[in-house]
């Protein structure tokens, strides 16, 4: 019997910075890779990323092809790994294109976060946070509503909160906007997996300002990169998120820095709480650079 043909539509999908990152060829995480069978195709998850991810396979407009599993299939993938996601079987007695969509998503829904004491990501004289938990501006979605802004200038070291291994970078972006859709894709990070399977990330880096690379090994507290304003950005700033994988969607979760005071709004006593307020134009301006230790807690 001869297979159905097929066309690959897309194979990627993006990672998240300060916002969502729409799927493009630097922030891909997985690849579609399509083999033929005897009576079909084997349609092949390649992991792109240093850590583990999971995808979902699914048809571009119209009916899926016999496949089993069924389309839509998700699929885990183990750290520069492979996975098959399904078989393809070739409708009897017709010819015709089917158009495959791959989505992928870093880390591991297994992913079982412990309570941590994070380092701050900067040397504590340069940390003054613009914009906190659940900041009206940018950290109002699942991604980002427990992320913190560190306003800092272009070049400031950037340092790691918790060692890890570095899964995931984007670098060689220069310019900065206000226009979400041409933007958000646009900024500079490092994304750093924990023994734990949560992941670190580090946004908005400066051109050239990523000092690690993929697969590296890296210790709290060491450089691993310049702040930047790269992005959606309304000014220069450090954007630092812990998030988790939980069923295809990356989840910003609360986390703990010592060097911060305890918050006593409605996050668990012990996490860093910050506040930011925001102009007409959406930018945001620092209520409490200085010290974090003395930071206000309360919230918007």
């Amino acid at each position: 019997m001869r297979p159905l043909p097929l066309l690959l539509l897309a194979c990627l999908c993006a990672a998240t910075n300060a916002s969502a990152i729409p799927a493009d060829d630097a922030a891909a995480v997985a690849k579609l890779r399509i083999e033929a069978s005897d009576d079909g195709y084997l349609a092949w998850a390649d992991n792109l990323l240093a850590g583990p991810i999971e995808v979902r396979l699914d048809v571009a407009g119209g009916l899926p092809p016999p496949s089993q599993p069924m389309l839509p299939a998700r699929a885990s993938v183990a750290a520069a790994g492979s996975t098959l996601v399904a078989r393809l079987q070739a409708p009897g007695g017709r010819e015709g294109w089917t158009r495959l969509r791959l989505r992928g998503v870093p880390g591991s829904s297994n992913a079982r976060p412990r309570d941590v004491a994070y380092r701050l990501p900067l040397a504590p004289g340069d940390a003054c946070i613009d914009q906190g938990f659940e900041g009206g501006f940018s950290h109002r979605d699942a991604e980002n509503r427990y992320a913190l802004d560190f306003s800092v200038p272009v070049g400031t070291p950037v340092l790691a909160a918790r060692g890890g291994v570095v899964m995931q970078l984007q670098a060689g972006y220069r310019d900065h906007g206000l226009d979400r859709a041409r933007d958000a894709g646009r900024a500079n990070y490092i994304r750093i997996l924990h023994d734990d399977g949560s992941m670190a990330l580090y946004a908005h880096l400066a051109e050239a300002g990523v000092l690690v690379g993929v697969g590296q090994q890296v210790e709290a507290g060491q450089r691993i990169g310049l702040s930047g304003n790269t992005g959606y950005s309304t000014a220069p700033h450090l954007h630092f998120a812990v998030q988790v994988n939980r069923g295809m969607q990356l989840e910003a979760i609360p986390f703990r820095m010592p060097a911060a005071r305890a918050g006593t709004g409605a996050g668990a006593p012990g996490r860093i709480q910050a506040t930011s307020s925001s102009s007409a134009d959406g930018s945001t301006r620092s209520r409490h650079c200085g010290s974090l230790s003395s930071m206000p807690t309360e919230r918007r």
